[in-house]
């Protein structure tokens, strides 16, 4: 459909998405609050349309692995930031969590939300399914906020717009009931960088013709066609585009918005943002960027990885899948994940791969490759079997369904209806869990989106437990030493020069030629090999000590939001017991995560494929079942530990 050609001065309208987006994209969401103050009142005057702080991983990630309160994250930003409007990403009935949560807690997360300072409230549906939308756009709408729906773009294996399902009658539809539900304005959402740049001008073309609300586009890089398509998009009359700061922005994050500016300066779309003032911020970013480069994914040569155009996988879901089969010791099988995941997505109704419909088809593919087609299944697959996640866009697959629901408490027959209808209110009963702790609200609902490790951030926020060192945010000076050690183990160079106070303790020792004597060592430093050659020191009295500095990997166990590193208090509890007869079997972790729950006592008799114990790894709840008839002898973790691939679980008598 041709629109017509534009004739009046229109700036094009910016929504950074530097504090959120960019930083999930590319460091694992773990950009901390105290490096995006520095530069928040320069944002705030930037003149941007909107400014994205909040939602997606931040969420979680805060909790889980930063020790940061993400409700005092968004008050500390307002404060410094009170005049561009505050935008977050909301995940429907699944807010920033990873189910469906009943519509008590979604009506007080978005009015707690809204309090505490958020403007626009960026909704979407994994599923595209509008029912999911209802009760928080309903509650956005009453506290006066701006909602803006989303569509996610999908498409099947015809690789653009078009085909049986995701064409575009199929989006236009989707635009109407989402303008019929009061959205203030529509944005189409591109997980995977998969939106062509003439396909991009069609849609716009046409939703323009269609709705009359404002269009906006966010997409990533991944695929290398963001910058053509943000440009076709813009000439087809797209109103606002996403971007970042420059210094976070290609790979799979967002455009950058310089460029973008460049481009339309001086037309009629000209954004009006100050060049040279993103000059200065990105210059910031580039200075605090050695906190976080641990986390890129630094194999890859390149900004663009255009097998994302036949795989079809989000950056962050191929990275996800990439640290889950190392955390597994299976990264040789990824080529085997990648040629399941479309069988499975196929499956289970092409849903678009879009959190957290992208890590229950991933996390499956991942349990398929390494334990047989659906011969482990997660609680989120089974829950989406039965409804709870909504419609996909096509039935799945009835033996796959079949499956899933054997024995499944709610039933083995499908819901048709609102997921959300048949959820139990979940308000009070976290109030009453967290009464002892909780000061407010936003407590609460920590605890109520992630009952453990909430209520663990909980205890570590009001004293009663210590800030794990893994918690503890890393100084400027600490990481720019482990990237110089980095660059030193990779040279061969394994200890740096000492400073003055260091040589008075430790003498600078000139570097040796290698003598005869020299043996080959193989050293392993983090993912990578290297091998050292050994001399015995000479020219030094033998009862003297040579301190050398150690070499510090990356924690590349933190590219992983959802599972956490083992640490040694809450790994292993038992797995050295010595109460193991011959006969006895031991439940090991297939993959590492956490143990939410134990379905089982010990002394308790059972029987074959009576559930064990709750795992959650790759953000899903598996359940471990028993192998065998016998009685529980031993459970060897307690509830909440974090576990690693093999650690015994709990041990059965036969």
């Amino acid at each position: 459909m041709p629109t017509k050609k534009q004739t009046t001065k229109t700036p094009l309208k910016i929504t950074d998405t530097t504090f959120r987006d960019a930083h999930q994209s590319l460091f694992a969401t773990r950009m901390r609050t105290e490096d995006m103050e520095p530069i928040a009142e320069d944002m705030d005057n930037m003149g941007f349309h909107s400014v994205e702080v909040w939602g997606g991983a931040t969420f979680d990630v805060c909790t889980r692995f930063l020790g940061e309160d993400p409700w005092e994250r968004l008050r500390d930003l307002k404060s410094l930031m009170p005049k561009t409007p505050f935008q977050m990403l909301l995940r429907g009935q699944n807010l920033v969590g990873y189910r469906h949560y009943a519509d008590d807690l979604v009506k007080a997360f978005v009015e707690h939300s809204a309090d505490t300072g958020i403007d626009i409230f960026r909704i979407f549906d994994p599923l595209n399914d509008e029912r999911s939308l209802e009760t928080a756009a309903n509650a956005v709408k009453k506290s006066g906020k701006h909602f803006q729906a989303v569509i996610c773009y999908s498409v099947t294996e015809e690789g653009h717009l078009g085909g049986p399902i995701f064409n575009l009658k199929y989006f236009l539809e989707k635009a109407v009931n989402m303008r019929d539900m009061g959205a203030d304005s529509l944005c189409i959402k591109d997980m995977a960088g998969l939106l062509a740049p003439y396909d991009a001008f069609e849609l716009v073309s046409a939703l323009k013709n269609t709705i009359d609300i404002p269009l906006q586009l966010h997409m990533h890089y991944t695929s290398g066609l963001a910058s053509m398509t943000a440009l076709k998009s813009v000439e087809a009359g797209l109103d606002i585009l996403d971007a970042c700061l420059a210094p976070f922005a290609l790979r799979t994050s967002q455009p950058a918005v310089k460029p973008l500016i460049t481009t339309f300066r001086g037309g009629l779309r000209d954004t009006g943002l100050d060049l040279n003032k993103l000059i200065v911020l990105g210059e910031y970013l580039e200075s605090i960027a050695p906190k976080y480069l641990h986390l890129l994914h630094s194999e890859k040569a390149g900004i663009v990885d255009p097998k994302v155009l036949s795989h079809q996988i989000p950056g962050g879901m191929a990275s996800n899948l990439i640290s889950q089969l190392k955390e597994a010791d299976a990264i040789d099988r990824l080529n085997e994940v990648f040629e399941d995941l479309p069988i499975t997505r196929k499956e289970l109704g092409y849903p678009p791969l879009v959190t957290p419909t992208s890590q229950i088809v991933g996390s499956q593919a991942v349990s398929n490759v390494l334990f047989g087609r659906y011969k482990m299944i997660s609680g989120q697959i089974k829950d989406y079997a039965y409804g709870l996640y909504g419609q996909p866009p096509v039935k799945m697959d009835p033996s796959v369904v079949k499956l899933a629901l054997k024995g499944y408490p709610r039933g083995e027959t499908p819901i048709t209806g609102r997921p959300a209808d048949y959820l139990e209110p979940e308000l009070e009963k976290a109030k009453s869990d967290t009464k002892d702790i909780a000061k407010d609200i936003g407590d609460v609902l920590i605890y109520a989106l992630y009952p453990t490790t909430g209520m663990k951030f909980l205890r570590i926020k009001h004293g009663l437990d210590p800030v794990p060192e893994e918690m503890k945010p890393k100084s400027l000076a600490q990481a720019q030493k482990e990237l110089r050690l980095m660059a030193n183990a990779r040279s061969g160079k394994l200890a740096e020069k000492p400073t003055d106070k260091e040589s008075i303790a430790s003498p600078i020792i000139s570097v040796p030629t290698t003598s005869r004597k020299g043996r080959l060592f193989n050293v392993y430093v983090g993912d990578e090999h290297y091998q050292i050659a050994v001399d015995p020191v000479r020219g030094i009295n033998k009862s003297s000590i040579q301190r050398v500095e150690p070499t510090i990997a990356p924690d590349t166990t933190q590219l992983l939001p959802e599972i956490a590193a083992p640490d040694s208090e809450a790994t292993s509890k038992n797995n050295n017991s010595t109460n193991i007869a011959e006969n006895d079997i031991r439940i090991e972790a297939p993959m590492p995560g956490i143990i939410i729950r134990y379905e089982v006592k010990e002394g308790q008799k059972i029987k074959v494929g009576d559930p064990l114990v709750i795992l959650e790894a790759m953000k899903m709840e598996n359940t471990l079942p028993s192998p065998v008839d016998g009685i529980v002898k031993q459970l060897t973790q307690s509830e909440g530990a974090k576990v690693a691939k093999s650690d015994v679980l709990a041990i059965i008598a036969k």
